[in-house]
């Protein structure tokens, strides 16, 4: 009997054991069917973006100056803010390789990165990639982990480079790997950019700066391409990360973003305004007696601070050719802070020149009106200060570059640009300068850069260049110059104009000079 009742006992609970799994087989099978279903399907089709490679680009002579690399991200999981902007970090292509071996693909991507092949020394006129932030994403132009160009070109023409991304459906098996592919869309490529800048003769300005603070900018005045457009110090566009705390400012570019007291440079403005205006002709001359006195106040050329000498009588060719400050500093009072202000943005100054980069500034022209809204008076003092490109005016490389251009083309302002901008038509203007006043101001450039003129580093330089000098103050409590000097040549029919900066860098004849004489070595050499 009693083993009977056993018997019965576990009949029973087989019984009810199989009434539980039928009951879960229908819970499963007829009140969740269709959810599992799709949650199996999901399983066995995986989706997987394909990255449309990114246009390349180009300098003037052809030279590739990237190229595309593939690059393997990872999904950081680290914290809730970082899951929640998906960022991704990089990892190997090995690394990639074992997580794909393991079938642990779903937080791993590919993506197409850049190599720059010139490094830091175009890495202001390129830019880099970076990813997008979640704003970006907000705006539904992008997807969580894109890469977007950063800086220069790569964010100017993000739209032109970038391409269409395509996509691949697949089925995977239980472990995670591909069976067969279901469909596939292959992507786009984006546009190629053809640019002006010449790689070649922008590495050797980059080296000529041997990591000082500065900027060197040439361009081709007749038509406004920019050859060269490099800043120091500069930094790796393939690993950003260690340079984004260095207090030397690497990514800050000195050559449209830096705005400085362009010193004597400046007297090329005051010279063309002087004569247009008919405050001064090619006979018209001042004796320097090594100062002039206002009331208590002193202002003296830097012949006579320097060495007690004086130049004696000078008109305006000898006063750009010895940069007389006492001079300039007359034509100056002579034509009044207004007017001079107003031939100062004639050439372009105090607003942005419209090169098609990012994060150009204006620079700034003052004036008594500009003075008065700050709550300031205008004396003759700031009139003298601001007619030798000292005081509160302030320009960047190039727009000290654009000035000179406009000599050297015999009058014309033409907006500066990386990118082939054919498709806008004419971007010179004709400024309606005499001819015989641009040949004054470039007779007195031509005698800068010749024996007895303050350019000794180009006495000897053939073809004949122009240029002017600028050691600029800045209230420095140590007493340093900024150091400019901007050259065209050939005088007669000019190809390039090169501009260079050395920031608290000393004389621009003895810093500058001899980098602008590098850079047209180089190009009418033919050693870059």
């Amino acid at each position: 009997m009693k083993n009977q009742s056993k018997i019965y006992f576990f009949l029973g609970l087989l019984a009810i054991g199989f009434l539980i799994l039928a009951g879960r087989l229908f819970e499963l099978q007829i009140i969740f069917g269709s959810q599992n279903r799709a949650l199996a399907e999901g399983n066995r089709i995986k989706k997987e973006i394909l990255p449309a490679p990114r246009g390349m680009i180009y300098d003037r002579n052809g030279k590739e100056l990237v190229r595309n690399v593939p690059i393997y991200r990872v999904k950081e999981q680290e914290n809730e803010r970082v899951e929640k902007n998906e960022e991704y970090k990089e990892i190997s292509r090995e690394e990639a390789l074992k997580m794909e071996a393991r079938g642990e693909t779903e937080n791993l991507r590919l993506d197409i990165g850049r190599e720059y092949l010139y490094g830091k020394a175009l890495a202001h006129v390129l830019g880099y990639l970076g990813e997008v932030n979640e704003q970006e994403v907000k705006s539904g132009k992008f997807k969580p982990g894109d890469l977007i160009g950063r800086m220069g070109g790569e964010e100017q023409y993000d739209s032109l480079l970038r391409g269409q991304d395509g996509g691949e459906g697949y089925e995977v098996d239980a472990g995670g790997h591909k069976i067969r592919e279901i469909g596939k869309i292959e992507p786009i490529p984006g546009h190629n950019l053809y640019l002006s800048i010449d790689a070649e003769l922008s590495k050797l300005a980059y080296d000529s700066l041997e990591g000082k603070s500065g900027a060197v900018v040439a361009t081709d005045p007749q038509n406004g391409q920019v050859l060269v457009l490099v800043s120091s110090p500069s930094f790796d566009p393939k690993n950003i990360t260690p340079m984004l705390d260095n207090p030397e400012k690497p990514f800050f570019n000195r050559a449209i973003s830096g705005a400085y007291p362009p010193g004597s440079t400046f007297k090329i403005v005051v010279s063309t305004a002087g004569l247009e205006e008919g405050k001064i002709n090619g006979e018209t001359t001042w004796n320097d007696i090594g100062e002039i006195r206002v009331g208590d106040y002193v202002y003296r050329n830097w012949y006579f601070t320097q060495y007690g000498r004086t130049e004696g009588e000078v008109n305006v060719v000898k006063a750009l050719k010895r940069s007389t400050d006492t001079f300039f500093y007359k034509v100056g009072e002579w034509l009044g802070p207004t007017k001079l202000a107003e031939w100062a943005k004639v050439f372009g100054l105090g607003k942005k020149t419209g090169i098609d980069l990012p994060s150009e500034v204006s620079g700034l022209v003052p004036s008594p009106d500009w003075k008065e809204k700050l709550g300031g008076h205008w004396f003759l003092g700031d009139t003298y200060h601001f007619a030798i490109g000292q005081g509160d005016v302030l320009l960047t490389p190039l727009q000290d570059n654009l000035m000179a251009s406009i000599i050297a083309n015999g009058g014309k302002i033409c907006q500066p640009h990386v990118g082939d901008l054919g498709n806008l038509g004419n971007l010179c203007q004709d400024l309606k300068i005499k001819p015989e006043n641009i040949n004054l101001v470039k007779e007195g450039m031509k005698e800068a850069c010749s024996s007895g003129g303050t350019a000794f580093p180009l006495f000897d330089f053939q073809p004949q260049a122009a240029c002017k000098t600028g050691t600029a103050e800045f209230g420095d409590p140590t007493g340093k110059t900024h150091a400019w000097l901007t050259a065209f040549a050939p005088l007669d029919n000019p190809q390039i104009v090169v501009t260079a900066l050395f920031e608290g860098g000393g004389e621009g004849s003895a810093v500058a000079a001899p980098v602008v004489r590098k850079v047209l070595e180089a190009w009418f050499n033919g050693s870059r």
